[in-house]
């Protein structure tokens, strides 16, 4: 696997790519976005790692243009500030994930290897426009359908489903979905996701032969189309 490092801060590029090819993934590394967008149109990465604030051309413009040229590569943005503003710009600019800074160096491991197993077909769509199985959902207009019928979802249960549809294939964990959907900190005492969960499922899948949204048994969910996980 080849992964692009974008990052201003040599400290952290040094630590990063020295934590990947420990890890067998081959490391090109840029200091800022105008390089970086260079060496991503010149070569072929499984995933692009790039920080937001960086001199001369920043990871968000970087991104846009990327995407704008036709190169879906999958994008996990590395950002300090951590609101919502920023990441809802990152998504819409055609990014696949985040961290916020400071993060622990497995973490981000996981969501490279789990980007580089996502099939290249779930990239080939506008980022206004996510697609999985007969599931649309149109960012602009705040639509979702499934077999061409609406589905009428409030704001948290749409946020949900975005989620779900930018990450499918990949179990999902309560603590995830409560810190990256709903910038909210998990209680373990509550069962929060598990109703928001509930009332998803009975818009989405009711009434389709095929379900879509799983549980992973003491895990967390995942939208998938095979119907052969365990779970409550």
């Amino acid at each position: 696997m080849k992964v692009l490092l974008v990052e201003d801060e040599p400290k952290m590029v040094r630590s990063l790519k020295k934590g990947l090819e420990e890890h067998m993934i081959e490391v090109d590394a840029a200091m800022d976005g105008a390089a970086g967008g260079r060496l991503a149109e010149a070569n072929e990465y499984a995933v692009i790692i790039s920080d937001v604030m960086m001199p001369e051309m920043n990871g968000i413009d970087m991104l846009r243009q990327l995407r704008q040229n036709g190169n879906n590569t999958p994008v996990i943005l590395l950002t300090a500030l951590g609101q919502t503003d920023e990441k809802v710009t990152g998504f819409e600019a055609g990014a696949d994930d985040y961290l916020t800074k400071p993060f622990e160096f497995r973490e981000l491991l996981m969501r490279v290897r789990a980007l580089a197993r996502r099939p290249q077909s779930s990239y080939q769509q506008p980022s206004t426009i996510l697609r999985f199985a007969d599931v649309e959902m149109n960012l602009e207009r705040k639509e979702c359908l499934r077999g061409g019928q609406r589905i009428q979802l409030t704001p948290r249960e749409f946020a949900l489903m975005e989620y779900l549809l930018r990450n499918p294939g990949r179990v999902i964990s309560k603590a995830e979905i409560s810190e990256r959907v709903w910038n909210l900190s998990f209680d373990t005492g509550t069962n929060f996701v598990e109703v928001y969960f509930n009332f998803l499922r009975k818009k989405v899948d009711k009434g389709f032969p095929k379900k879509l949204i799983h549980t992973q048994f003491r895990i967390g969910y995942v939208l998938r189309e095979e119907d052969n996980l365990t779970g409550c």
